[in-house]
């Protein structure tokens, strides 16, 4: 059938939107709160820089969300691409030609530039700055001041610094968007079933290895033709080797991850560069001082870092972190790579790692006198920010060794953090490691085994412990080293509490407390030492004496500000108030033990008081709840070791607390609130611990059996000792 025909002319076909922006070649993927942040910026400010490293994506989402917003901009959104641009003068020409202005006067090009967009209402977008960023942001400011519907979108690897800008500082991908990332590159290199869960993981791994970084993620997904994922994984060491590839069309800065980051080292200054290489020495995140001290020198003086870092900071070379140990520094660790290799050009790695190891070796014996008094959560909090770079520098020390003297100064001085927030297992592994090296039994070495001697107590290798203390206490005997022997003595004290002899236990502890005492010893050690006789005490019936031991404990804690050992006398002063059935007291005690046990992590003073709250709960009248408590607790043991350390004495309460919830509700029911309890996590288990109840009524007081004398049991002679805690330790 004929179409009818239709006078007129025809149809006009819609008008294009104005602007240059590309078509995009593949898909974009994730980023989607980064995307909604930026397009929620660009309507609040007229110049919008965003800031990254090399290779982060900031062009790609730039242009992302510039595409987004097409119906803002009645007159088109311009791309002008700078990065292949030297020359200062050549810049207002580059933007003239990429608006596709064409001019044939004699009139000043900036003059054509401003007058061009003075009416417009347009977005320009502006990538690749870096290296003419004086005169761009000149040229921005007049062009934004002239232009009053003019926005302008900068894409760079520093801000421009003018009046107004807005900074958007582009962050790596988060992991789940870097795995979507790689995943779809790779699948669209290489159609086929998507990875096994094993793949998977090694898909994760590998994500994190690279930082997130979507260039070298793409880069990894183009080396699939040759090779797998495990052998890239294998390979990123060296990375900048491994990922490079040709794609064709690429900007030169973006075909290989050297290339990338290269880029942005060419536009540092000489101080930025050097300073650039030996921050590469840190392992994790460092602070002002740490970063002052490591890389000061007469080529950049101490004072002169700061101004420095504060440009690799504008740069995206370096990031600043808010964390609960201060403000703190880190480089990504493609980046530090890079300014690696750039030391070892240098010929100065090996001073700047000894620089490294001996700030931190002073970081950490300050620490060690800090951890005695109101700073204990800042001491907590700055040696858990500075693990990475405390390994690093165990590790220099142990790699010779005429230096092992001090790899075992360092694991001995960290105790601290070894013992009071949850670190028990990687303590051991340094400390073995540096007595394994053969060195004198100088004041180092009795350190490092009186240490060893306490986690292997506290991890319940009743051999380790017994071999680490009798070498140590005497050889301590041998040189004159009280302060070792009483140390030494001390931990066989604890050792003897958690394998239930309470007589050898009292002795020993009294001898070490009078040892200290004569030698002017005060600290947490000492009084965890009187908590620990306390307990011996508490196991012996003498409860009024553990309490007064407790009670100057406590005393002495809150003049100096220490609450690890605070939390542990309270422990022992709640289950005083058990007994005399003064049961809100008791909570109230155990509650703030609580507290300060979950602050530090620590994960065995948290578990016993927790053992504790449930047997006050029962005790109040609430079994069902004491029962999910109990069920808690069996979860945090499974991270501790040995359920209440294998100690008759220790596990009385337990065994109390469920005897008298069992009766009330039935075995039954009682395994049933159990196996709730069970499926807490440790916060979880925390915020039900410290829930306020509601007063029931009291079940019939009665005190733990093993506790009396004449109903304790004591293990048969030799048998292994599993693990304790701090409130034994």
């Amino acid at each position: 059938m004929r179409r009818p025909f239709r006078s007129g002319p025809p149809s006009a076909a819609p008008a294009p939107a104005p602007g240059n922006l590309p078509a995009e070649l593949n898909r974009f993927v994730g980023r989607e709160d980064e995307l909604a942040v930026l397009t929620r910026h660009l309507g609040e400010s007229r110049l919008v820089t965003v800031v990254g490293v090399g290779g982060v994506g900031k062009t790609r989402l730039a242009l992302k969300a510039a595409a987004s917003l097409k119906k803002r901009y009645c007159d088109g959104i311009w791309l002008a691409e700078l990065s292949a641009l030297r020359d200062p003068e050549l810049l207002e020409h580059a933007l003239v030609e990429a608006l596709g202005l064409t001019d044939h006067s004699s009139r000043p090009t900036r003059r054509v530039l401003a007058g061009h967009l003075a009416t417009r209402q347009l977005l320009l977008v502006i990538d690749g700055f870096e290296q003419l960023v004086d005169a761009c942001a000149t040229l921005v400011r007049e062009l934004l001041r002239r232009a009053p519907e003019l926005r302008v979108l900068a894409v760079g690897r520093r801000p421009l610094r003018v009046d107004g800008e807005l900074t958007f500082s582009l962050a790596p991908m988060t992991e789940t968007d870097a795995v979507r990332l790689f995943t779809e590159r790779a699948a669209a290199l290489s159609p086929g079933p998507r990875p096994a869960a094993a793949r998977t993981a090694a898909v994760q791994e590998l994500c994190r290895r690279l930082d997130g970084i979507p260039l070298a993620l793409e880069l990894a997904a183009g080396r699939l033709h040759v090779l797998s994922v495990e052998q890239i994984l294998d390979r990123v060491g060296d990375r900048f080797r491994v990922l490079t590839d040709g794609r064709r069309g690429a900007p030169p800065r973006h075909q290989t991850l050297r290339t990338a980051i290269g880029w942005s080292h060419e536009l540092c200054t000489p101080a930025e560069r050097l300073l650039w290489a030996r921050l590469s020495v840190f392992a994790g995140p460092f602070d002002l001082e740490a970063a002052e001290y490591v890389c000061g020198g007469p080529e950049l003086p101490d004072e002169e870092v700061l101004d420095v870092l504060a440009e690799l900071i504008s740069q995206s070379l370096v990031v600043r972190e808010e964390t609960p140990a201060g403000t703190r520094y880190r480089m990504l660790d493609t980046v530090r790579a890079y300014g690696a290799e750039w030391l070892e050009a240098l010929e100065d790695t090996d001073r700047m790692r000894r620089r490294h190891r001996d700030w931190y070796m002073g970081l950490a014996t300050w620490y060690e006198l800090d951890w005695f008094g109101p700073r204990q959560s800042d001491v907590a909090a700055g040696t858990e920010s500075a693990l990475p770079n405390l390994r690093a520098a165990l590790e220099l020390c142990l790699e010779s060794p005429e230096e092992a003297h001090l790899g075992q100064h360092l694991a001995g001085t960290l105790w601290f953090y070894w013992a009071g927030c949850g670190r028990l297992t990687e303590g051991r592994h340094w400390l073995v490691r540096a007595l394994a090296l053969d060195t004198p039994y100088d004041e180092s070495r009795l350190k490092a085994l009186w240490v060893l001697g306490y986690v292997a107590v506290l991890q319940g290798d009743s051999t380790a412990a017994v071999g680490a203390l009798h070498e140590c206490r005497e050889e301590a005997a041998r040189t004159g080293n009280a302060l070792a022997r009483a140390y030494a003595v001390h931990r066989l004290g604890c050792q003897a509490l958690l394998t239930d002899d309470m007589p050898r236990a009292e002795r020993l502890l009294r001898t070490a407390l009078d040892a200290y005492r004569e030698l002017g010893e005060l600290n947490s050690n000492v009084l965890m030492g009187q908590v620990e006789l306390a307990m011996s005490l508490v196991f012996q019936d003498d409860l009024e004496a553990a309490v007064a031991l407790c009670v100057e404990v406590r005393e002495i804690c809150e003049d100096s500000g220490e609450r690890w050992t605070r939390a542990y006398a309270l422990y022992v002063l709640a289950y005083a108030a058990w007994t005399r059935d003064a049961h809100a007291e008791a909570r109230a005690l155990i509650a703030e033990s609580i507290t300060i046990h979950h602050g530090f992590n620590d994960l065995v003073g948290l578990v016993l008081a927790v053992e504790l709250m449930a047997l006050v709960t029962a005790s109040e009248g609430d079994p069902a709840e004491a029962a999910v408590l109990q069920g808690a607790a069996g979860r945090l043991w499974e991270s501790v070791g040995p359920k209440l350390f294998g100690s008759g004495f220790f596990g009385a309460p337990r065994a109390l607390c469920e005897r008298r919830a069992s009766e009330v509700l039935g075995t039954e029911r009682y395994a049933a609130y159990e196996g709730e309890g069970h499926g807490l996590s440790m916060s979880a288990t925390v915020e039900r611990a410290l829930a306020e109840r509601r007063p029931a009524a009291a079940l019939p007081h009665q005190q733990p059996e093993a506790s009396r004398p004449a109903r304790k049991t004591r293990k048969p002679a030799g048998s292994p000792t599993v693990r304790g805690g701090e409130a034994a330790g």
